[in-house]
């Protein structure tokens, strides 16, 4: 029995470490940020653009995926830029006090920023008060980044 209880402890433990290993503020799933996605492409291409690996780059302890070497190094030359806002996760979601994951395809871009939602509904939502959205959003974001 007591072997048993020890073997759940670790496994708490090692699950814990995981998660928090994979969390770092950014939305990423096995190490790659939102989704494999290149954030430089909803810029200069208004669209979600999928990642290659031979256009990769870490950064903030995240795997980021580009379509480009030109958006590659155009993410590199200024990361803050490009990177969406809430680290990847839905920016409806955070506005409501909590993380969620986001879908690629649910995007805005709103003064030079790019937000992710968790899917099409929920853009939906967000586009109902976007100014009001994103203020919540910024008020609960550094509480929410720092917990795992």
């Amino acid at each position: 029995m007591k072997n048993r209880i020890a073997q759940f402890a670790l496994l708490f433990v090692l699950f814990s470490a995981v998660s928090f290993a994979q969390d770092k503020g950014i939305f990423q799933k096995n190490g790659i940020a939102i989704n494999g996605y290149d954030p430089v492409a909803y810029f200069t291409e208004s669209k979600p653009v999928e990642g290659q690996e031979a256009y990769s780059w870490t950064w903030n302890d995240a795997k980021w995926l580009f379509s480009s070497s030109a958006n590659l190094e155009a993410f590199k030359a200024n990361p803050e830029k490009y990177v969406p806002q809430f680290g990847g996760y839905c920016a409806y979601g955070v506005s409501e006090n909590h993380k969620s994951p986001t879908d690629p395809n649910a995007w805005t871009i709103v003064d030079q920023k790019l937000y992710l939602n968790y899917s099409k509904k929920v853009k939906e939502l967000w586009s109902k008060d976007v100014p009001t959205r994103i203020q919540k959003a910024n008020e609960y974001w550094p509480t929410l980044n720092k917990a795992n």
